[in-house]
């Protein structure tokens, strides 16, 4: 179903501490950021119960959402192929891990954007299912001065936040393997009317 509808969802590498204090690197999707009169708020759709990203939020409670930009996407991704409970899976992608000011737990130096999160809850989608929808609060933000204006290189369009894009699918003839694109956001137009 997800290949069918292929809805965007932005993309970034999550990071924590393990508690052996090991740097902990996870690219994840499918993330809604809300917010209102009592806080912001990411809402992580897919965190895997058995993966270290679930461990670590359990375990020490806080975690940083760092956004990359497309030139950083491949070292990003490597993380995820050196991911051994052992390891320091930021410093092994040839990435700089700078400790958070309000949360324990490390930020990429080299992302433009980085939000530091305090675990709130999780839920079952389904229950017994392999993944959860966990909460994170958002407690302080950092932002590359580059990208904090739209004028210059901004935190939309061809610099700036990554989109992960399941290819779309026609389920009535599609015979291959479904595979993922990374998009940015193309400006068209300015709006000044709502």
């Amino acid at each position: 179903m997800e290949f069918v509808v292929s809805v965007p969802s932005p993309l970034y590498i999550i990071t924590s501490y393990k508690n052996n204090g090991q740097p902990n690197a996870c690219m994840q999707s499918w993330t809604t950021f809300t917010g209102g009169k009592n806080g912001y708020f990411a809402i992580v759709s897919a965190v895997s119960k058995y993966g270290h990203l679930y461990q670590t939020l359990h375990e020490a409670g806080d975690a940083v959402i760092n956004f990359m930009s497309a030139d950083l996407y491949d070292k990003c991704m490597s993380s995820c192929k050196n991911n051994g409970f052992e390891i320091d899976e930021i410093k092994t992608a040839g990435l700089t891990s700078v400790k958070a000011e309000m949360v324990n737990a490390p930020l990429i130096d080299e992302c433009f954007m980085n939000l530091e999160c305090r675990f709130r809850w999780e839920r079952e989608i389904v229950e017994g299912d392999d993944y959860v929808l966990v909460c994170l609060e958002i407690v302080c933000v950092h932002i590359d001065e580059s990208h904090i204006d739209e004028g210059d290189l901004g935190r939309t369009g061809e610099t700036g936040i990554l989109y992960n894009i399941h290819h779309p699918i026609n389920p009535e003839n599609f015979k291959g393997t479904a595979h993922d694109y990374v998009g940015t956001v193309k400006k068209i137009r300015d709006y000044t009317e709502y």
